[in-house]
């Protein structure tokens, strides 16, 4: 494994998601957080703009394609998860202004959320604890563009909802073949590669933190459930959960699987105003879990 001190990873997504409590969303309202272009003079949501098109040029068919063949032979390290969970403090998430601290410790907040509304659930904490373990990419020296960020389908046109619109393909080498421009509704100029309801088990999605750690879970014979495992591989996909596009891809099984999704994400993003946990206190009850779910040592 590359050795490094840290890498500066930003996720440019965090800066546009509302704070949201129990009650609903507080602070600025969805629509303020999707003001894009009046923002452009600001130097640091010009890095922003940047990153997501790069992602967005970048992540071509053939790209995904590559990177699930270049990590799917799962032979790039091999680390329990808590070595896993001590690698990723390597990684320094410089777009968050709220929250400066090691992500670990953000992994057992999100999870000692979930324990404190889900007692019964051992493996809904785990996955909080374990769902950002893929940003281990980063120290592999993969750029922030292929880690981060939020994930949608490759293939087919980009939905309304995608950070910064279908205007950030415009560069993207599968556009002619892959993304109109215009925004039209029609399902057949929409689906790209992919049959009506196909489902997002046959879709390719931008590469990143949440397809490898799925994979890695999957490749391991992890088993948690598969609820689990969704949340894992589609925590980051907004333009489905939260935007509610796509749907012209999904199936029933991501129809009944989207609650559990949605269920994850408030305990995941909003969980950085919590007080810090105490690791070592808690780390024996998540260790359990582990050896329940994801025991020894996962090949990476």
């Amino acid at each position: 494994m590359k050795d490094l001190t840290s890498v500066y990873m930003p996720d440019p997504s965090e800066l546009y998601r509302p704070i949201v409590n129990e009650e609903g969303v507080t602070g600025k309202s969805k629509d303020e957080f999707r003001q894009y272009e009046e923002n452009s003079s600001n130097d640091w949501l010009g890095v922003v703009q940047r990153t997501y098109y790069t992602m967005h040029t970048n992540q071509t068919v053939d790209f995904v394609k590559s990177m699930r063949e270049k990590y799917g032979m799962l032979n790039h390290s091999k680390l329990t998860v808590m070595e896993a969970l001590e690698e990723l403090n390597k990684v320094v998430d410089e777009s968050d202004p709220d929250v400066a601290i090691p992500n670990i410790y953000h992994a057992f907040q999100t999870a000692e959320r979930i324990r404190a509304a889900h007692p019964d659930l051992g493996w809904f904490h785990l996955v909080g604890l374990i769902h950002d373990l893929g940003k281990i990419l980063a120290v592999f020296g993969e750029p922030q563009w292929a880690v981060v960020g939020d994930t949608y389908p490759v293939g087919c046109a980009p939905a309304p909802s995608v950070v910064f619109g279908r205007r950030s393909f415009i560069d993207c080498p599968d556009m002619p073949q892959y993304y109109p421009l215009n925004d039209s509704s029609l399902e057949g100029e929409l689906l790209g590669v992919y049959s009506p309801h196909c489902g997002l088990d046959d879709v390719l999605m931008s590469y990143g933190h949440d397809e490898y750690m799925y994979n890695v879970l999957v490749g391991n014979g992890c088993t948690l459930p598969e609820e689990g495992l969704r949340m894992v591989r589609y925590h980051s996909f907004y333009p489905w959960h939260t935007g509610k596009d796509y749907s012209y891809l999904t199936n029933d099984k991501d129809d009944t699987m989207l609650p559990w999704v949605h269920e994850f994400n408030q305990f995941d993003l909003y969980s950085k105003g919590d007080d810090l946990p105490d690791i070592e206190e808690v780390k024996p009850y998540y260790e359990e879990l582990i050896n329940t779910y994801c025991p020894g040592i996962l090949r990476f």
